[in-house]
């Protein structure tokens, strides 16, 4: 059942309570809550493609000819308590999407498609479907790298973009499965960028893309396409009264499934870039800071409550979810270049980003 006003997950599935995200621009991730209706990254070598604006565009119908041939349609068997479902008992089925990542046989879908599951099937565009594995997952940013052993001629990898250069209008497509029509594509623009959605473990996922594109039940985990071809978001949630699609979906950005999956295939365990602040808006100035956490990168920076963030490594920040977005595109360890203003005065810090806590 679906109530008014809910953001539901993308996936074949049933329902879960909605939450908002916060404003702390320490984090970075999450799937949005809501009545879920129905539901990938790179390896570490893996690196962003050129933006929309220098690639050459092209038509819709060359996206389609191109990238359908990687996107998937993911059914898994889940128990019957993954995810908070009300499946009833024992097992159910639910289907999502997911695109190939490599030529290795990896795939990248939603966290919340395969959550529970206990066997997995992926059916490529060719008709034939591969046993699949979880390779490894991150509810925090509801993202999925999964593993099918296909000849290698059969998989066709669909690359990423680099998502900080989409902008509020840049015409995307949606390939997926929605109510399980395989290579379904539909086409929008973005509506808005640096949305923020909340992932199941109640973590918020920072600069969300929002597009009109429609999105239905079974498109999640499925790519979102710039007009050069390039995955800019894999598509996870929508906001509808109805539990379909109303012109309001949310994608996880590019950045973020880079260095998530990145980490995934290494081997490691998953972990989010860390600044250590609370932030809130600043009119339309950049990001305020509110408090700042002793011992953390920010404080040892130099950072203070009350300065306002404008710029992280020459990019401007409109605000606290810009802010809590660019730091969620970071991994660990990675030094950025902070301006902010104080008295009036413009000053620049290096920062180099720790490790999220398990707890906020």
């Amino acid at each position: 059942m679906h109530r008014p006003g809910t953001r539901t997950f993308a996936s074949l599935a049933a329902a879960l309570a909605v939450g908002a995200g916060g404003g702390a621009a320490v984090y970075a991730a999450a799937d949005g809550g809501g009545s879920r209706t129905a539901g990938a990254t790179p390896t570490a070598s893996a690196t962003a493609q050129p933006a929309a604006s220098v690639a050459k565009a092209l038509t819709i119908n060359q996206i389609y000819k191109q990238d359908s041939l990687g996107v998937v349609e993911i059914t898994v068997t889940s128990t019957a308590s993954a995810n908070g479902y009300p499946f009833g008992g024992g097992s159910s089925s639910a289907q999502g999407s997911g695109f190939v990542f490599d030529k290795a046989g990896h795939i990248v879908t939603n966290q919340h498609v395969v959550d529970g599951a206990t066997t997995a099937q992926v059916r490529l565009s060719n008709g034939k479907t591969y046993s699949a594995t979880v390779v490894g997952t991150d509810a925090s940013t509801d993202l999925a790298v999964l593993k099918i052993d296909a000849p290698a001629g059969q998989l066709h990898p669909v690359g990423l973009a680099d998502s900080s250069a989409v902008e509020v209008g840049d015409a995307v497509v949606a390939i997926g499965s929605p109510f399980g029509l395989e290579e379904t594509i539909t086409a929008g623009i973005v509506s808005a960028l640096n949305r923020q959605i909340q992932a199941t473990n109640g973590v918020t996922i920072g600069g969300a893309i929002q597009t009109d594109a429609a999105i239905n039940h079974g498109n999640s985990g499925g790519p979102l396409i710039d007009m050069t071809g390039k995955v800019v978001g894999v598509n996870a949630q929508i906001e509808s009264d109805s539990g379909d699609n109303a012109g309001v979906g949310f994608a996880i950005p590019s950045n973020t499934v880079k260095s998530v999956v990145g980490q995934i295939l290494s081997g490691g365990t998953v972990e989010h870039a860390y600044l250590g602040v609370s932030i809130g808006d600043a009119g339309a100035q950049g990001a305020t800071v509110e408090t700042v956490q002793s011992g953390t990168p920010a404080a040892r920076a130099g950072l203070r409550t009350g300065d306002v963030v404008t710029a992280v490594d020459g990019r401007s920040v409109a605000n606290a979810a810009a802010l809590t977005a660019t730091v969620s595109g970071h991994e660990p360890g990675d030094k950025v270049t902070v301006t902010y203003t104080r008295d009036a005065s413009s000053h620049t810090a290096t920062v180099t980003l720790g490790t999220r806590p398990s707890s906020s």
